[in-house]
């Protein structure tokens, strides 16, 4: 392994290399400690008066916690850091030599996009498997602990079951799983063939059905009806919903596995309870979002491979800057997605796109 890399990696490229992904390791590492000291700080009495141990809030909040602002963190922190040492590298006169002879600035830039790429790689892995269970780890414990203090439950839920049934529920109490002023629509067409009225229905999670409680069913015929008074009694009954259909988190579609939110995408395409541009943004963004590493690391090298007057506190100050107006993007991006019409395939790759293009400009005006 050795031998291939040193065939195929000459001596500047591993020089660039270790000095790339060692500046991001520390510095990723230096951010995800500051971050669990502030959450610290703000969750002490959360932690105290729910009684939490240690061992649920190591393993549990911040197993989930840390890998989730880890991933966030990590094109922001990548484009810093690359921004720092190839500044200090320029402000060193160690560009300049490797400039001089005769290699051009995209031979120089192969290190670069060697590491990018790995970061990539890792990114779009944890997006994809690692960061939707450990976000479900983390959001179990909020909900548990109730770190948002507000009540989770949907209230005037309409569902559309399948192509011919449609059920409402006026409100949930998902602490003991029933619904409250249940309706069950059942349509040949336009024409509504079933109509059941109840005071309650319930989940049992052993039998995964519902049980409906003191109901009333119509049947309508054209002009025939007949009417069934089912009061003060209750039947089970196989329903495509369950209680998380009832209950709203913030980022909860972030804790579903890949194939668990396609296929809930693909549910709440029939459905319509209006969750569906959340759940294709998020998960469009699982494959985009790795993709930043390439954009912020073009612009990284680009503004920072220049020595200029001052060292290296301009190109940080640029980077800083940039870092903040990419976020500011990205928030209006997912806005546009969710509040908007716009597709969620176009959102996402908007502040990539944005700033692909300032990175190419700024390729254009970088030494050669």
């Amino acid at each position: 392994m050795k031998a291939i890399l040193y065939r195929y990696l000459k001596t500047i490229d591993r020089y660039i290399i270790k000095k790339y992904l060692g500046t991001f390791a520390f510095t990723l590492g230096i951010f995800v400690v500051i971050t669990v000291i502030f959450d610290i700080s703000e969750h002490i009495d959360n932690f105290l008066k729910n009684h939490n141990t240690l061992n649920e809030i190591v393993f549990k909040y911040y197993a989930g916690f840390i890998p989730f602002y880890m991933n966030l963190l990590s094109p922001l922190i990548n484009f810093l850091a690359v921004i720092y040492f190839t500044a200090k590298m320029a402000n060193q006169t160690e560009i300049v030599p490797i400039l001089s002879g005769k290699a051009s600035f995209n031979r120089f830039l192969r290190p670069y996009f060697i590491c990018a790429t790995l970061i990539f790689l890792v990114s779009l892995f944890a997006n994809l498997y690692l960061i939707p269970y450990t976000n479900n780890l983390k959001i179990s414990f909020e909900n548990a602990n109730r770190f948002n203090g507000d009540d989770p439950a949907k209230s005037e839920v309409h569902i559309q079951l399948d192509k011919h049934t449609f059920a409402y529920v006026q409100s949930f109490d998902n602490s003991i799983r029933t619904g409250y002023q249940f309706i069950l629509e059942k349509f040949d067409g336009d024409q509504l063939r079933e109509k059941l009225l109840a005071n309650t229905i319930v989940y049992d999670s052993l039998k995964r059905v519902w049980t409906i409680k003191s109901y009333t069913v119509r049947y309508i015929n054209g002009l025939k009806e007949k009417y069934v008074d089912s009061t003060g009694r209750s039947k089970d009954t196989l329903l495509d919903m369950r209680p998380v259909d009832f209950i709203t988190y913030d980022n909860g579609y972030t804790a579903m596995a890949t194939g668990e939110l396609s296929k809930n995408i693909i549910k709440e395409k029939l459905r319509g309870t209006g969750a569906l541009k959340e759940m294709t943004y998020v998960f469009d963004q699982r494959f985009v979002y790795p993709l930043s590493s390439y954009v912020l690391t073009l612009i990284g090298v680009s503004i920072s491979s220049r020595k200029v007057r001052g060292g290296i506190g301009l190109p940080l100050g640029i980077g800083i800057f940039l870092c903040f107006a990419y976020i500011v993007v990205d928030r209006f991006a997912f806005v546009f997605a969710v509040k908007g019409n716009m597709p969620s395939i176009i959102a996402v790759f908007i502040p990539n796109g944005i700033f692909g293009l300032v990175g190419l400009y700024l390729l254009s005006k970088a030494p050669k």
